[in-house]
């Protein structure tokens, strides 16, 4: 995949504005109904923005010092992903609100936790930090910026790839969280 840099941080941006915009929406709602469960293994919508904010943890840092480390350009060259970036970040990718179900990492892993509705202020205070980096990425070499992955930090992957896998595993997780607060309470 090849994009013009400034296109692909527009593009993240945007679904990042979405996300959020469905995230202050469910703030609205009564604690109830965000933790329904749409079935009893399922996770409920608040124990999806934990999840979303447990790894905000981890790739927000990283992403910054990725920023930080690169020089400022005027017009950064297109964007081209690497096969390993690409193939996570349309692994997150929702088609057609269509999400293929994967296990999460344990300590990723939220279900049964006690959390509440601050994960909702704090999912929200990351989602401002993170329209801040994509804003400070548009004059960076999305190819040369590196950034570790969470599962295995001696694999480093473009920023361009980081930034696309972070954003749509956030609107993955945004949507579930959606999906679940409109769901009928079984669990």
């Amino acid at each position: 995949m090849q994009i013009a840099s400034q296109t692909l941080i527009k593009e993240l941006t945007s679904l990042t504005e979405h996300c959020t915009a469905i995230v202050a929406e469910l703030h609205q709602r009564p604690e109830s109904q965000l933790r329904r469960r749409p079935t009893p293994e399922a996770w409920n919508a608040l124990e999806c923005l934990e999840h979303l904010n447990r790894y905000g943890d981890y790739y927000l840092p990283a992403i910054e010092k990725a920023i930080i480390a690169r020089p400022r350009l005027q017009a950064p060259p297109p964007f081209r992903s690497g096969w390993l970036g690409n193939y996570f970040a349309n692994l997150m990718r929702v088609k057609e609100t269509k999400v293929k179900k994967m296990k999460s990492p344990a300590d990723k892993n939220p279900f049964g936790a006690d959390v509440n509705v601050l994960a909702i202020d704090r999912f929200l205070k990351q989602q401002e930090r993170l329209l801040v980096l994509l804003g400070d990425a548009a004059n960076v070499d999305l190819v040369k910026a590196r950034v570790a992955i969470s599962i295995a930090p001696w694999i480093r992957i473009r920023l361009g790839d980081t930034l696309r896998f972070f954003v749509y595993h956030i609107e993955r997780h945004v949507l579930q969280a959606k999906k679940a607060a409109e769901s009928r309470d079984e669990g």
